[in-house]
Formats: structure tokens, sequence, C-alpha cells
């Protein structure tokens, strides 16, 4: 059976069951209150060997409605997250770069910037710099993996997730741009991967407000989930929680204080909606206050 894993209320796990949300905190052997906030990553490393006891509890539990629950990031304290940039070529067009995923691999990002469902993307005080939004499509690491042929490497995905890379626009480099806090909203749950057996046949959407912006198929992918897990194994060790952001479509823009941010991507992976707020701070050297 599927199971779609989210994380809720300071760090309690529920599994999502005929729309509603089952506690299985206990079954999971996770410890909300424990720092740092390593058990999911425990759990996706044991899962196989502890399905049938969550699949059990969820059962038992009392259903929750997800609406009144606070989603949280469902992966916090990844070893590693990797961002592919420019992956589809429309994008690649609208953004007058070359095909950078094809030439230049892939990028890290502050696993702090991570958040999740239930909480906003917080901009940061650069007046006059435009923050834009990038639907993708979340992959999250189930075993350890080095040197993994294409051909082998959905063997090593645990699920799936919507993931929006917000950036602030400018010449510096990416990892500053798009590391702020709040900057990777992942969720609203992992999605199992025998639920999606191929992430190549999947619709990736994005709105700001009522207006659709980002529409994509993963499938127009220029290196493909498969060829991006062997190329990222090829240069490091894949750890069991590690999260890739496989990269945007075309159609990115700006949000301002106010916008509501929704990512669908179906079939069955999921759709959130993230408020956008100002925050505070956020300039330095790089990314100077005023341009």
């Amino acid at each position: 059976m599927v199971l779609k894993l989210a994380r809720f209320n300071g760090g309690r796990i529920g599994c999502v069951i005929d729309g509603t949300l089952r506690d299985v905190t206990d079954a999971a052997g996770i410890d909300p209150g424990f720092w740092p906030p390593i058990g999911v990553v425990k759990l996706v490393e044991s899962f196989d060997g502890k399905r049938e006891r969550l699949l059990a509890a969820a059962q038992a539990a009392a259903p929750i409605a997800i609406d009144s629950v606070r989603l949280e990031n469902p992966m916090p304290w990844p070893n590693k997250l990797i961002a592919i940039p420019v992956n589809y070529h429309a994008h690649a067009l609208e953004m007058s770069s070359p095909a950078i995923s094809k030439n230049g691999g892939f990028f890290i990002k502050s696993a702090s910037s991570l958040s999740g469902a239930g909480e906003p993307v917080l901009l940061p005080d650069l007046p006059g710099r435009a923050i834009h939004h990038e639907a993708e499509l979340a992959v999250i690491i189930g075993r350890r993996c080095r040197h993994v042929a294409r051909d082998q490497a959905l063997d090593y995905v645990f699920g799936y997730g919507c993931l929006l890379d917000m950036t602030v626009r400018g010449k510096q480099e990416r990892a500053i741009r798009k590391s702020y806090d709040t900057f990777t909203p992942l969720g609203p749950w992992i999605t199992t991967a025998d639920e999606v057996p191929d992430p190549a046949a999947l619709r990736v959407q994005l709105w700001v407000n009522d207006e659709l912006r980002q529409d994509a198929l993963t499938r127009d992918m220029i290196v493909d989930v498969p060829e991006i897990i062997a190329m990222c194994s090829s240069v490091m060790t894949l750890e069991p929680g590690d999260v890739i952001a496989t990269g945007t479509a075309e159609g990115v823009g700006p949000v301002v204080p106010g916008d509501t941010i929704t990512i669908d991507i179906t079939p069955g992976v999921g759709r959130m909606s993230v408020a956008v707020q100002q925050g505070e701070g956020g300039w330095n050297i790089a990314i100077p206050h005023r341009v």
C-alpha cells in the first residue's frame, strides 16, 4: 500500500489516508522534541522494516482533518539539498541561458531553506530586487548510493514531493540567492515511490493567486530523474533523506507580499499552497540592500 508521510504540529508524523491524517509518531519511533530532528531521515533509512507497522498504526488511529493541522517540512535535516539548474528547454530560452543542467550539473542549496506547506515564504528586505517562484518535482533518496547506473537509479528513490525553489534574481551565485530561510517549501507530504512509477509522466502546475503561470510535463526535462541521480552519485555519496530539486519549467515570475503560491503535481504527488509575506533583513555584501 502506498504511503504519504506528513510532518505536522511540532514534528509529529502522520500518514495520509482517505484525505485525512493519521498520527503514527509512536509507530515511527520518532521523538518530536529530539534535536537535531533526524528522526525522519532514520525512518527513511529503515522504512522497509517499518512499513507494515506504520500501516497498521495508521488504520487504527483516529482520522484528523488535514486543514486542522500545521503541515511542516516533511524532510528536516537532510544531509544534502541538491538543485538542478535550467532543466527545461523552454525555461532555458526564457532565461536566455544555455542548457546548464547538461553542461553544469548541479548546485547545493542550504538545507535550512526548507520549510513546509503550512509555513509562509518570507521575502528578504531587498528593495529593487525581484523574487521569483520556481515550481519543481522533489526527489527524496531512500538508500545510500554511489556511482549508480541510470537503469538502477529509481531503485534508490524513497519518494517525491512538491517543491518551490524561490529565487532572488541577479548575477550572484545561485546558492546565495536561493538559500534564504523559507525559500524551499517542500510538501505537502512525501509520496512514496510506489505511487509514482514513472517520474517522467507527471504534470507540474503553479498558480500565483488565481493566475496559472507554470504548466509543464516532466517528460520535457533536459536531464531526467534517473540521469540526475546517476550524475549526482558520480560525484558524491547520496544519503537517505537527501532532497533533489529537479529544475523548473518556463513561466517563472515575481511574487510580492500578500500573494498565495499553489503548486500541484499530478498524478498522485500532491498539492500545496503557501502564503508570501514580507520578512526582515537579508541584505549582505553579495546582495546589496539597494540597487
